[in-house]
């Protein structure tokens, strides 16, 4: 729901110019008795939506983005720790409500007749820090369920429902964006708060909780037992201390083998029958090979794909000369490549084995596209649905792969012992990193397009650079170690 305001930039701030000439030509006849003159709403200006009426609007509702992503990221760094430390159900539920409380009361603006800057900003900045439950909440869940070897298929497909939200997003707010935009937030915010009590009635986290056997090696009793569970893991831990790594590991490892996780890094919590459980620190999920390698890269993929969510109805509505409500609509198709995009990386990955190498072939194949995308949209709309495509499928591709089959991965390398508590925090510090990239490109964008479309994406195509600079030395590791991938894990042990 973080981008239903896309759909209305073109709406809060209205051409005045074509305002003025409808107005005078309505003037002129009204004063021939043929129409009465034109009256504006109450909570309308002849603009658009005060404070975005200006001249600077590009500038605020860039702001608005701004807020919104910084408080994600910021926020994420927390959430997953926290996330680590409390059932899943109830903390996605929580979050759930509250996101649709917070969408909503972005939306009531319109129905209160508010203009004031600052409850925009205070409702998205809030909204930010709420949403940031969902993701490492989620992929947790997916981890818990799914081993690696179909897992960049399987949260291929999973992954789609980003893009489906995206559209239906656009959708809908896209339905009432000209007429009553405050539906286009009211509307969304009570679907996720019904989701919200569905996931709370339905979710099941782990496969112990409805005592569902594994397809893995079963181990004894003691492995139901959190006390005995930790006991042997310190077990395993200290008999592993000094035995040799297999070339394998040593290939994986970037510290050249010094990739098991420090005592001090592990925090014991409350287990299910009152023992122990062990949970990674931050400090502790950062020492994990490759998680700031994919950290920093999805920075410069998320910022790129979020610039491209949260300014494309602009862009289609200056390019193409569409009305907002077009110009939203034909936007979704950037989400419809993401689908194909993410579910393309996560089977190429799969059979390859090498998850940095996909990401890096398909940042490889998107800089060239954004610098066609920005030449051949400006030929007309049929150019233009078929540049989101292909840009889309480019752009989401190693996004989403990141973000689900990667993190997931590195959740459960070899390094934790099998300590399956470092899922959510891993997860949270990747996308966190991510939606810092994803907080910047907005405003970038929001900074850069009055000077022309056409150096804004000047700007994406060096992220676009920089994101595949980053996965150069985890790729170099892939192709020199043939069968492996970052985040080989070894079977997570019953609960």
């Amino acid at each position: 729901m973080d981008r239903n305001i896309t759909p209305h930039m073109g709406e809060l701030h209205k051409d005045c110019a074509t305002w003025e000439e409808t107005n005078v030509g309505l003037s002129l006849s009204s004063r021939a008795g043929s129409t009465s003159p034109l009256q504006l709403l109450d909570n309308e200006t002849d603009c658009g939506w005060a404070p975005f009426d200006k001249n600077n609007y590009q500038q605020l509702l860039g702001a608005l983005d701004y807020s919104f992503l910084c408080a994600y990221a910021i926020g994420m760094y927390l959430s997953g720790i926290i996330g680590e430390r409390l059932p899943i159900r109830y903390y996605l539920t929580f979050g759930m409500l509250a996101s649709g409380a917070f969408t909503a009361l972005f939306g009531l603006g319109y129905f209160y007749n508010i203009h004031n800057l600052g409850f925009y900003v205070v409702t998205q900045v809030i909204n930010g820090l709420v949403q940031t439950t969902g993701w490492p909440s989620v992929v947790t869940c997916l981890g818990n369920w799914f081993g690696k070897g179909r897992r960049g298929l399987i949260m291929g497909l999973w992954n789609s429902h980003t893009s489906v939200g995206n559209i239906l997003g656009s959708l809908i707010a896209g339905y009432w964006v000209s007429t009553c935009w405050g539906l286009s937030f009211i509307v969304p915010g009570a679907i996720v708060a019904a989701m919200g009590i569905v996931c709370f009635l339905f979710l099941i986290e782990h496969p112990k909780d409805i005592k569902c056997s594994s397809t893995l090696p079963t181990h004894s009793k003691g492995y139901e037992n959190g006390t005995n569970r930790f006991r042997l893991q310190k077990q395993i831990l200290n008999s592993e201390k000094n035995r040799p790594l297999d070339p394998e590991m040593q290939c994986l490892l970037l510290s050249d083998g010094k990739g098991s996780i420090h005592p001090n890094h592990v925090v014991i919590l409350p287990g299910d029958s009152g023992g122990g459980m062990a949970a990674i620190s931050f400090i502790g999920a950062l020492k994990i090979p490759g998680v700031v390698e994919f950290s920093l890269c999805l920075l410069f993929a998320k910022l790129v794909s979020y610039t491209f969510l949260f300014w494309l109805p602009l862009y289609i509505t200056s390019v193409d000369h569409l009305d907002a409500k077009k110009a939203g609509e034909l936007s979704t198709l950037f989400d419809v490549g993401g689908i194909f995009g993410g579910i393309l990386a996560g089977v190429i990955s799969d059979r390859l084995e090498k998850r940095a190498s996909t990401c890096g072939l398909m940042l490889l194949l998107a800089a060239p596209t954004l610098y066609v995308f920005s030449t051949v949209s400006k030929m007309g709309v049929e150019a233009t649905v078929a540049m989101l495509l292909l840009s889309g499928a480019l752009v989401s591709g190693p996004y989403a792969l990141i973000t689900t089959a990667v993190s997931a991965d590195l959740g459960t390398h070899k390094s934790l012992k099998g300590n399956s508590h470092a899922l959510s925090t891993v997860t949270a510090i990747i996308d966190g990193t991510g939606s810092v990239g994803a907080a910047v490109g907005p405003l970038l964008a929001g900074l850069i397009s009055p000077s022309g479309w056409s150096n804004v994406f000047y700007m994406l195509m060096f992220a676009d650079a920089c994101a595949l600079l980053f996965l150069i030395r985890l790729i170099h590791k892939e192709l020199s170690c043939p069968g492996s991938a970052p985040g080989d894990q070894v079977p997570l042990k019953e609960h």
